[in-house]
Protein backbone atom coordinates (compact mmCIF):
# COMPACT_ATOMS: atom_id res chain seq x y z
CA UNK A 1 0.00 0.00 0.00
CA UNK A 2 1.17 3.45 -1.28
CA UNK A 3 1.75 5.64 1.65
CA UNK A 4 0.68 9.62 0.61
CA UNK A 5 1.22 12.53 2.31
CA UNK A 6 0.70 16.30 1.71
CA UNK A 7 3.11 18.54 3.00
CA UNK A 8 1.11 22.42 3.08
CA UNK A 9 4.42 25.04 2.46
CA UNK A 10 3.81 28.66 2.84
CA UNK A 11 5.63 29.81 -0.19
CA UNK A 12 8.37 28.75 -2.08
CA UNK A 13 10.74 25.57 -1.01
CA UNK A 14 13.39 27.64 -2.16
CA UNK A 15 13.31 30.29 0.26
CA UNK A 16 16.64 30.38 1.40
CA UNK A 17 15.79 29.79 5.24
CA UNK A 18 16.89 26.81 7.54
CA UNK A 19 12.64 26.38 7.76
CA UNK A 20 12.49 26.06 4.64
CA UNK A 21 15.86 23.81 4.22
CA UNK A 22 13.87 21.40 6.28
CA UNK A 23 10.87 21.06 4.86
CA UNK A 24 12.65 20.21 1.78
CA UNK A 25 15.03 17.60 2.40
CA UNK A 26 12.75 15.93 5.22
CA UNK A 27 10.22 15.81 2.36
CA UNK A 28 13.05 14.22 -0.27
CA UNK A 29 13.73 11.69 2.45
CA UNK A 30 10.13 10.62 2.53
CA UNK A 31 10.56 10.01 -1.16
CA UNK A 32 13.19 7.87 -0.52
CA UNK A 33 11.85 5.94 2.29
CA UNK A 34 8.90 5.15 -0.21
CA UNK A 35 6.42 7.93 0.59
CA UNK A 36 4.55 9.75 -2.08
CA UNK A 37 5.20 13.50 -1.12
CA UNK A 38 2.92 16.19 -2.55
CA UNK A 39 4.12 19.39 -1.61
CA UNK A 40 1.13 22.47 -1.62
CA UNK A 41 2.68 25.70 -1.67
CA UNK A 42 -0.50 27.56 0.19
CA UNK A 43 0.68 31.11 -0.49
CA UNK A 44 3.02 33.70 0.68
CA UNK A 45 2.68 36.49 3.28
CA UNK A 46 2.66 34.23 6.15
CA UNK A 47 2.67 34.58 9.18
CA UNK A 48 0.75 37.65 8.09
CA UNK A 49 -1.24 36.44 5.20
CA UNK A 50 -4.22 39.02 4.12
CA UNK A 51 -8.07 37.72 3.83
CA UNK A 52 -7.23 36.89 0.24
CA UNK A 53 -3.92 33.93 1.04
CA UNK A 54 -6.54 32.69 3.88
CA UNK A 55 -9.20 31.93 1.70
CA UNK A 56 -6.97 30.51 -1.09
CA UNK A 57 -4.94 28.54 1.30
CA UNK A 58 -8.38 27.19 2.91
CA UNK A 59 -9.55 26.67 -0.73
CA UNK A 60 -6.48 24.26 -1.36
CA UNK A 61 -6.38 22.25 1.84
CA UNK A 62 -9.90 21.43 1.69
CA UNK A 63 -9.44 20.21 -1.88
CA UNK A 64 -7.04 17.24 -0.51
CA UNK A 65 -9.17 14.36 -0.48
CA UNK A 66 -10.72 12.81 2.54
CA UNK A 67 -8.40 10.90 4.75
CA UNK A 68 -4.92 12.03 3.24
CA UNK A 69 -2.38 12.99 6.22
CA UNK A 70 -0.92 16.43 5.95
CA UNK A 71 1.75 17.39 7.38
CA UNK A 72 1.16 21.83 7.65
CA UNK A 73 4.21 24.34 8.56
CA UNK A 74 4.02 25.84 11.59
CA UNK A 75 4.80 29.52 10.05
CA UNK A 76 1.09 28.77 8.34
CA UNK A 77 -0.68 27.02 10.92
CA UNK A 78 -0.37 29.30 13.83
CA UNK A 79 -2.42 31.91 11.95
CA UNK A 80 -4.79 29.45 10.55
CA UNK A 81 -6.37 28.20 13.57
CA UNK A 82 -9.71 28.31 12.05
CA UNK A 83 -9.03 26.36 8.89
CA UNK A 84 -6.78 23.96 11.00
CA UNK A 85 -9.86 23.11 12.53
CA UNK A 86 -12.08 22.59 9.96
CA UNK A 87 -9.95 20.51 8.00
CA UNK A 88 -9.09 18.69 11.19
CA UNK A 89 -12.60 16.57 10.62
CA UNK A 90 -11.59 15.45 6.84
CA UNK A 91 -8.03 14.76 7.73
CA UNK A 92 -5.26 13.65 10.39
CA UNK A 93 -2.87 16.43 10.70
CA UNK A 94 0.81 16.86 11.95
CA UNK A 95 2.19 20.40 12.81
CA UNK A 96 5.43 21.35 12.08
CA UNK A 97 6.71 23.85 14.29
CA UNK A 98 9.97 25.16 14.02
CA UNK A 99 10.17 27.67 16.42
CA UNK A 100 6.69 29.05 18.36
CA UNK A 101 5.65 31.98 15.92
CA UNK A 102 5.07 34.87 19.21
CA UNK A 103 8.75 34.21 19.46
CA UNK A 104 10.03 35.92 16.82
CA UNK A 105 12.34 38.64 17.95
CA UNK A 106 11.09 42.82 17.80
CA UNK A 107 7.26 41.91 17.92
CA UNK A 108 5.04 44.46 20.01
CA UNK A 109 3.72 42.43 23.27
CA UNK A 110 0.07 42.57 21.43
CA UNK A 111 0.96 41.03 18.21
CA UNK A 112 3.11 38.29 20.38
CA UNK A 113 0.12 37.48 22.58
CA UNK A 114 -2.22 37.27 19.62
CA UNK A 115 0.13 35.12 17.87
CA UNK A 116 0.49 32.68 21.22
CA UNK A 117 -3.28 32.46 21.03
CA UNK A 118 -3.74 31.69 17.69
CA UNK A 119 -0.87 29.00 17.44
CA UNK A 120 -2.56 27.26 20.95
CA UNK A 121 -5.93 27.21 19.13
CA UNK A 122 -4.57 25.47 15.87
CA UNK A 123 -2.23 23.07 17.85
CA UNK A 124 -5.60 21.78 19.37
CA UNK A 125 -6.48 20.80 15.92
CA UNK A 126 -3.59 18.37 15.24
CA UNK A 127 -2.71 14.90 16.21
CA UNK A 128 0.73 15.10 16.21
CA UNK A 129 3.46 17.95 16.36
CA UNK A 130 6.68 17.35 15.15
CA UNK A 131 9.37 20.04 16.05
CA UNK A 132 12.93 20.31 15.44
CA UNK A 133 14.89 20.23 19.33
CA UNK A 134 14.26 19.39 22.77
CA UNK A 135 13.89 23.06 23.52
CA UNK A 136 11.07 23.27 21.21
CA UNK A 137 9.78 20.49 22.41
CA UNK A 138 9.77 22.08 25.66
CA UNK A 139 7.96 25.30 24.77
CA UNK A 140 5.55 23.98 22.88
CA UNK A 141 4.44 21.40 25.83
CA UNK A 142 4.86 24.06 28.43
CA UNK A 143 3.20 27.72 26.49
CA UNK A 144 0.83 25.48 23.91
CA UNK A 145 -0.89 22.94 25.96
CA UNK A 146 0.20 20.11 23.71
CA UNK A 147 0.43 16.93 25.47
CA UNK A 148 4.41 15.60 25.69
CA UNK A 149 3.01 12.06 24.14
CA UNK A 150 2.01 14.00 21.06
CA UNK A 151 5.46 15.74 20.38
CA UNK A 152 8.11 14.25 18.39
CA UNK A 153 11.64 15.64 18.21
CA UNK A 154 13.09 15.09 14.40
CA UNK A 155 16.10 16.90 14.61
CA UNK A 156 17.35 18.25 11.14
CA UNK A 157 20.14 16.13 9.70
CA UNK A 158 23.93 16.46 8.79
CA UNK A 159 25.16 15.72 5.64
CA UNK A 160 28.82 14.82 5.51
CA UNK A 161 31.53 17.62 4.83
CA UNK A 162 35.07 18.03 4.30
CA UNK A 163 36.86 19.85 7.66
CA UNK A 164 37.94 23.47 7.10
CA UNK A 165 40.90 24.31 6.43
CA UNK A 166 40.62 28.01 8.12
CA UNK A 167 42.46 31.18 6.57
CA UNK A 168 45.67 30.88 5.35
CA UNK A 169 46.81 34.97 5.33
CA UNK A 170 47.20 35.01 9.19
CA UNK A 171 44.23 37.18 9.69
CA UNK A 172 41.40 34.90 11.85
CA UNK A 173 38.53 34.72 9.42
CA UNK A 174 34.88 34.80 10.94
CA UNK A 175 32.23 33.79 9.33
CA UNK A 176 28.24 34.19 9.93
CA UNK A 177 25.81 32.66 7.95
CA UNK A 178 22.08 33.55 8.32
CA UNK A 179 19.24 35.98 6.90
CA UNK A 180 19.76 39.31 7.59
CA UNK A 181 17.33 40.02 9.99
CA UNK A 182 16.74 41.85 14.12
CA UNK A 183 16.54 37.68 15.49
CA UNK A 184 19.70 37.02 13.71
CA UNK A 185 21.55 39.87 16.15
CA UNK A 186 23.75 41.04 13.56
CA UNK A 187 23.55 44.33 15.43
CA UNK A 188 25.08 43.15 18.36
CA UNK A 189 27.93 41.23 16.12
CA UNK A 190 28.84 44.41 14.88
CA UNK A 191 28.93 46.21 18.23
CA UNK A 192 30.78 43.46 19.60
CA UNK A 193 33.91 43.97 17.03
CA UNK A 194 33.37 47.50 16.80
CA UNK A 195 35.06 47.19 19.71
CA UNK A 196 38.24 45.36 18.89
CA UNK A 197 39.31 47.62 16.00
CA UNK A 198 43.05 46.95 17.60
CA UNK A 199 43.45 43.71 17.00
CA UNK A 200 43.53 41.71 13.53
CA UNK A 201 40.28 39.47 12.22
CA UNK A 202 37.66 39.92 9.02
CA UNK A 203 34.07 39.07 8.76
CA UNK A 204 32.24 37.63 6.11
CA UNK A 205 28.30 37.53 6.54
CA UNK A 206 26.55 35.24 3.96
CA UNK A 207 22.87 35.55 3.88
CA UNK A 208 19.37 36.77 2.52
CA UNK A 209 19.25 40.18 2.48
CA UNK A 210 15.59 40.95 1.10
CA UNK A 211 13.76 38.84 4.23
CA UNK A 212 14.48 42.61 5.85
CA UNK A 213 15.58 45.72 3.89
CA UNK A 214 15.17 47.87 6.71
CA UNK A 215 17.22 45.40 9.11
CA UNK A 216 19.44 45.15 5.82
CA UNK A 217 19.88 48.41 5.36
CA UNK A 218 20.73 49.23 9.26
CA UNK A 219 23.33 46.94 9.04
CA UNK A 220 25.36 48.25 6.46
CA UNK A 221 25.11 51.59 8.18
CA UNK A 222 26.39 50.32 11.24
CA UNK A 223 29.22 48.83 9.51
CA UNK A 224 29.79 52.25 8.05
CA UNK A 225 29.70 54.24 11.44
CA UNK A 226 31.96 51.97 13.51
CA UNK A 227 34.03 52.15 10.21
CA UNK A 228 34.52 48.59 9.25
CA UNK A 229 33.86 48.11 6.06
CA UNK A 230 36.76 47.01 4.88
CA UNK A 231 36.85 44.28 7.78
CA UNK A 232 33.36 43.01 6.96
CA UNK A 233 32.16 42.18 3.88
CA UNK A 234 28.28 41.18 3.58
CA UNK A 235 27.71 39.25 0.91
CA UNK A 236 23.62 38.81 0.78
CA UNK A 237 22.62 35.20 -0.36
CA UNK A 238 25.43 32.62 -2.13
CA UNK A 239 25.67 29.71 -3.48
CA UNK A 240 26.26 26.50 -2.59
CA UNK A 241 29.70 26.14 -3.93
CA UNK A 242 30.22 29.50 -2.43
CA UNK A 243 29.29 28.56 1.19
CA UNK A 244 30.95 25.89 0.91
CA UNK A 245 34.44 27.48 -0.18
CA UNK A 246 33.32 30.11 2.84
CA UNK A 247 33.15 28.25 5.52
CA UNK A 248 36.26 26.04 4.43
CA UNK A 249 38.18 29.14 4.87
CA UNK A 250 36.35 30.31 7.91
CA UNK A 251 38.67 29.89 11.20
CA UNK A 252 35.41 30.63 13.98
CA UNK A 253 31.66 30.33 13.50
CA UNK A 254 29.70 33.34 14.78
CA UNK A 255 25.99 34.19 15.09
CA UNK A 256 24.62 35.78 17.35
CA UNK A 257 20.94 34.91 17.69
CA UNK A 258 18.19 36.22 20.11
CA UNK A 259 16.18 32.95 19.55
CA UNK A 260 16.97 29.78 17.31
CA UNK A 261 14.36 26.57 17.68
CA UNK A 262 17.35 24.72 16.35
CA UNK A 263 19.58 26.61 14.17
CA UNK A 264 20.91 25.04 11.05
CA UNK A 265 23.69 27.09 10.54
CA UNK A 266 25.29 25.98 14.28
CA UNK A 267 25.26 22.39 13.23
CA UNK A 268 26.89 23.27 9.39
CA UNK A 269 29.72 24.76 11.31
CA UNK A 270 30.03 22.05 13.67
CA UNK A 271 30.23 19.59 10.67
CA UNK A 272 32.89 21.28 9.58
CA UNK A 273 35.06 21.31 12.27
CA UNK A 274 34.47 25.03 12.91
CA UNK A 275 34.53 26.76 16.98
CA UNK A 276 31.68 28.43 17.34
CA UNK A 277 30.40 31.29 19.05
CA UNK A 278 26.78 31.21 19.51
CA UNK A 279 24.36 32.47 22.37
CA UNK A 280 22.42 30.72 24.75
CA UNK A 281 18.77 31.54 23.26
CA UNK A 282 16.21 28.83 22.56
CA UNK A 283 17.57 25.82 21.35
CA UNK A 284 21.13 26.33 20.71
CA UNK A 285 22.65 24.94 23.72
CA UNK A 286 20.87 21.70 22.36
CA UNK A 287 23.28 21.81 19.35
CA UNK A 288 26.58 23.42 20.37
CA UNK A 289 28.12 20.98 23.24
CA UNK A 290 30.29 23.11 25.27
CA UNK A 291 33.86 21.20 23.80
CA UNK A 292 32.70 23.29 20.32
CA UNK A 293 33.13 26.53 21.05
CA UNK A 294 31.66 29.60 23.81
CA UNK A 295 28.05 30.73 23.94
CA UNK A 296 27.05 33.81 25.33
CA UNK A 297 24.02 35.90 26.60
CA UNK A 298 21.69 36.67 23.76
CA UNK A 299 21.97 40.82 23.12
CA UNK A 300 24.63 41.16 25.15
CA UNK A 301 27.43 42.89 22.94
CA UNK A 302 30.10 43.33 25.92
CA UNK A 303 29.66 39.15 26.72
CA UNK A 304 30.27 38.56 23.26
CA UNK A 305 32.99 40.83 22.42
CA UNK A 306 34.38 39.22 25.09
CA UNK A 307 34.18 35.78 23.59
CA UNK A 308 35.62 36.70 20.56
CA UNK A 309 38.63 38.57 21.48
CA UNK A 310 39.36 34.59 23.68
CA UNK A 311 39.06 33.10 20.60
CA UNK A 312 40.64 35.22 17.60
CA UNK A 313 43.46 35.89 19.93
CA UNK A 314 44.55 32.42 21.10
CA UNK A 315 45.15 29.52 18.09
CA UNK A 316 45.12 27.22 20.47
CA UNK A 317 41.77 27.42 21.78
CA UNK A 318 40.46 27.53 18.22
CA UNK A 319 41.99 24.43 17.75
CA UNK A 320 41.00 23.15 20.94
CA UNK A 321 37.07 24.17 20.29
CA UNK A 322 37.94 22.61 16.62
CA UNK A 323 38.34 19.67 17.90
CA UNK A 324 35.43 19.63 19.70
CA UNK A 325 33.31 20.80 16.83
CA UNK A 326 34.60 17.79 15.26
CA UNK A 327 34.14 15.17 17.05
CA UNK A 328 30.56 16.19 18.07
CA UNK A 329 29.31 16.36 14.41
CA UNK A 330 29.58 12.61 14.89
CA UNK A 331 26.56 12.40 17.10
CA UNK A 332 24.23 14.79 14.67
CA UNK A 333 21.68 12.65 12.77
CA UNK A 334 21.96 11.83 9.45
CA UNK A 335 18.58 13.47 7.40
CA UNK A 336 17.67 9.49 6.71
CA UNK A 337 17.52 9.03 10.32
CA UNK A 338 15.38 12.16 11.27
CA UNK A 339 13.12 11.40 8.20
CA UNK A 340 12.79 7.68 9.51
CA UNK A 341 11.87 9.62 12.91
CA UNK A 342 9.53 11.57 11.15
CA UNK A 343 7.69 8.80 8.98
CA UNK A 344 7.10 7.32 11.94
CA UNK A 345 5.14 9.83 13.51
CA UNK A 346 2.89 9.77 9.90
CA UNK A 347 2.70 6.20 10.06
CA UNK A 348 0.60 7.00 13.75
CA UNK A 349 -1.66 9.89 12.38
CA UNK A 350 -4.06 7.03 11.05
Amino acid sequence: MVKRVVFAVPGSLDTPTGGYAYDKRIMAELRQLGWDVQCLDIGDGFPSPDETTRSVARSLLLKIPDGQPIVIDGLALGVLPDIAAEAAGRHPLLGLVHHPLALEWGLSAERADALRRSERAALASVRAVVVTSPATAKLVASGYEVPAERITVARPGNDPAPRARGSRDGTPHLLSVAAVTPRKGFDVLVAALATLAEIPWRLTIAGDLSRDPGEAASLQSSISEHKLSGRIAVLGEVSSERLTALYDEADVFVLASRFEGYGMAYSEALSRGLPVIGTRAGAIPDTVPPAAGLLVSPGDAAELSAALRQLIADAELRRRFADGAWASAETLPTWRQSAAIFAATLEKLS
